[in-house]
C-alpha cells in the first residue's frame, strides 16, 4: 500500500511563513501559506496513491479536500517529525511539504513507482529538499540530518546513498520561504491559487514592489 504524505502547518498568522514578514504582514503571509497548502493538497489528491495523509501541526480548515486522513505531527525537530511521519506507513511512502504550490500530479506520479528505485529525492533550489520517497520507511534515514540549511539536501541524499539505496531524482523546485521565492513561484505557476493570492496582495501601490 503506497502512501502520499503532505506535511504542513495550519496557516495561522504568526505561525507560518514568518520569513515573508516583512514585506507581507503576518495575515498576508498566512493567506499565501493557505493558498500554497490548498494548491499542494489539490495536486496530491489527484495522484493515484492508495492513501493520502496530511501530517498536520494544527487543525484542519476549509482548505482540506476530501480523501485525506489527518494525523498530528510528532514533537521534536524537523528531522524527528519527518521520521515519525514515515513511521506511520506500512509500505512505500512519498512525503512532500506545503511550500511548493507549483507541484503537479505529473511531477509526483513517477515517485510512486518502485520497480527501479528504493528512494526518490526532490531537491529544492535553496539546498534543501521538497520531496522524499522511501520504499521501506526507516527513521534512521532521517534522524540527525541537519534541517533548514543550504546543505540539508546534500546530507540527506548522501544518507540515502550510504544506505545502499537506488535513488531516483525528481526535478528541482523552489520552496516559498522569502518574498523573492513567492514572486518567482507565482510567475512560474500563474494558474494556481497561490499566484492569484500573490497578485491580489501585491496589486496596490504599496505592495507593487514586493
Amino acid at each position: 500500500m503506497t502512501t502520499l504524505l503532505v506535511i504542513a502547518k495550519e496557516p495561522r498568522p504568526g505561525r507560518v511563513k514568518t520569513r515573508l514578514t516583512p514585506p507581507f504582514t503576518p495575515e498576508e503571509a498566512a493567506a499565501l501559506a493557505e493558498a500554497a497548502l490548498a494548491d499542494t493538497l489539490s495536486a496530491a489528491a489527484r495522484v493515484p496513491a492508495d492513501r493520502h495523509v496530511l501530517v498536520l501541526d494544527g487543525r484542519p480548515g476549509p482548505w482540506l479536500p476530501p480523501g485525506f486522513a489527518v494525523v498530528p505531527q510528532a514533537s521534536g525537530g524537523l528531522d524527528a517529525r519527518l521520521a515519525a511521519a514515515f513511521t506511520g506507513c506500512a509500505g512505500p511512502a512519498l512525503l512532500i511539504g506545503m511550500d511548493t504550490p507549483h507541484v503537479t500530479p505529473e511531477l509526483l506520479a513517477p515517485a510512486l513507482r518502485w520497480e527501479a528505485h528504493d528512494a526518490w529525492f526532490g531537491p529544492a533550489a535553496d539546498g534543501g529538499f521538497w520531496a522524499l520517497g522511501l520504499a521501506r520507511p526507516a527513521p534512521s534515514l532521517l534522524l540527525g540530518v541537519p534541517m533548514s540549511t543550504s546543505g540539508t539536501g546534500a546530507v540527506q541524499r548522501a544518507r540515502l546513498r550510504a544506505a545502499g539505496l537506488r535513488v531516483g531524482e525528481l526535478p528541482v523546485l523552489r520552496d516559498v520561504d522569502t518574498a523573492s521565492d513567492a514572486r518567482q513561484v507565482a510567475a512560474a505557476a500563474p494558474g494556481t491559487r497561490f499566484a492569484a493570492r500573490y497578485a491580489e496582495l501585491t496589486a496596490t501601490t504599496t505592495g507593487a514592489g514586493r
